[in-house]
């Protein structure tokens, strides 16, 4: 008998205008005093006040810390936890894509540990199981999932390195998910987060650690997102297509923060710290050659996702319907037009010189060894030329 630890946040608010609501979660758990981390261009743009204003009307005065960036650094997570200590706060509410909300989750780490610890003593493989504050998120974008999840993700700036920050600590209280919130997005990110949601239930089906929980999980999200993502690339107002990624969004952070990420994301972090790719987009660079390396090891788990997914049939056998799932992932790339690292603008020669140093770093987050098919060294530097071709 299989038997599985599965964490969520204790309350999850979903569904069109849920952001109303987000002084009603505060309050069902006797909190009055958040600050709100969010970034420069949600506060400028006045997108915050989307949280702001049902706040205000329920007579709860947020502060905001909207000095986030799009990688979060240490150094932002220190000047924030400065901020927290110096005011009267009961919580903390991240508002925004996963920055933000990773920047709460690594904050309220970091405000718990004795002064002077820097963020990077709880990386991997190190437990952040205390916070400081509890940690509401509200997502603005479908793709994290960072608002279910018990990880962050923090670049070391001297060291150029994507830390994955894993524990209780960084587990929401609660979220709010509303898909109204995501009209607004740009194509470009819709499509990279979209990719980044459907790699983070595909991962989490294929895992090493992968349980019949996360498993519900992941299959749900697939669904939802597979047929969904061309839909809100073509036609950013349609609605149904919006909320079905949301909740898909959602479903693929609860399936991967119970089982786990793998080599695509182990991969990816190294070339967000070194080249500020955004996240969704160099997993969606990645996910093609990543899944083809992986298919003789996990050939009938991979088959069943494309099913699931709806690109290949039931009278399909395992063979033809991974290679219908890896056919799939290079024309969904072409159509959502992401480009290879040549085409976004990294020289050859400097992606060639960091190989190494890449590859040892994603060996070093752990995600490889949850991969069907465990790579050396040698197979991910592989592997990230071949990406590098296209």
């Amino acid at each position: 008998m299989t038997v599985a630890s599965i964490v969520s946040p204790r309350l999850m608010r979903i569904g069109g205008g849920a952001v109303e609501g987000v002084a009603d979660v505060l309050l069902s758990f006797g909190l009055s005093k958040p600050l709100v981390v969010t970034d420069p261009w949600m506060a400028s743009s006045g997108t915050v006040e989307r949280c702001l204003a049902p706040l205000r009307k329920a007579g709860i005065a947020a502060q905001v810390f909207s000095d986030t960036v799009p990688d979060p650094t240490d150094t932002v997570i220190e000047a924030g936890v400065a901020i927290l200590q110096s005011g009267d706060f009961d919580c903390l509410i991240g508002f925004g894509g996963g920055s933000p909300m990773d920047t709460a989750k690594a904050m309220a780490i970091l405000a718990a540990a004795p002064p002077g610890t820097h963020i990077g003593a709880f990386k991997v493989p190190a437990a952040a199981n205390t916070a400081a504050l509890p940690v509401i998120c509200v997502p603005t974008t479908a793709g994290t999932g960072s608002e279910a999840t018990r990880f962050t993700v923090i670049t070391d700036t001297e060291r150029d390195e994507k830390m994955l920050i894993a524990g209780l600590g960084a587990l929401p209280l609660a979220a709010v998910v509303d898909h109204e919130l995501t009209f607004s997005l740009p194509r470009r990110i819709t499509a990279d987060t979209g990719i980044d949601s459907l790699t983070h239930a595909l991962e989490a089906f294929v895992s090493k650690r992968a349980n019949p929980v996360s498993d519900d999980y992941a299959r749900s999200a697939m669904r939802l997102i597979a047929p969904n993502l061309r839909r809100v690339w073509a036609d950013p107002a349609d609605a149904a297509a919006r909320e079905a990624m949301m909740r898909g969004a959602t479903l693929a952070g609860l399936a991967f923060s119970n089982a786990s990420v793998a080599l695509v994301h182990g991969m990816s972090r190294p070339v967000g710290a070194h080249f500020h790719v955004p996240h969704g987009l160099s997993n969606a660079m990645l996910l093609p050659a990543v899944t083809a390396f992986g298919l003789e090891a996990g050939r009938a788990r991979y088959a069943e996702a494309a099913r699931v997914m709806g690109v290949a049939s039931g009278e399909e056998g395992d063979q033809a319907a991974c290679a219908r799932l890896v056919e799939e992932l290079r024309a969904l790339n072409r159509d959502l037009e992401v480009p290879s690292p040549g085409a976004y603008g990294i020289a050859r020669g400097t992606w060639e010189g960091l190989l190494p140093k890449m590859a040892e770093q994603a060996l070093a987050s752990g995600s490889p060894g949850n991969n069907p098919r465990v790579p050396s060294a040698a197979e991910i530097v592989a592997l990230y030329r071949e990406t590098y071709a296209g």
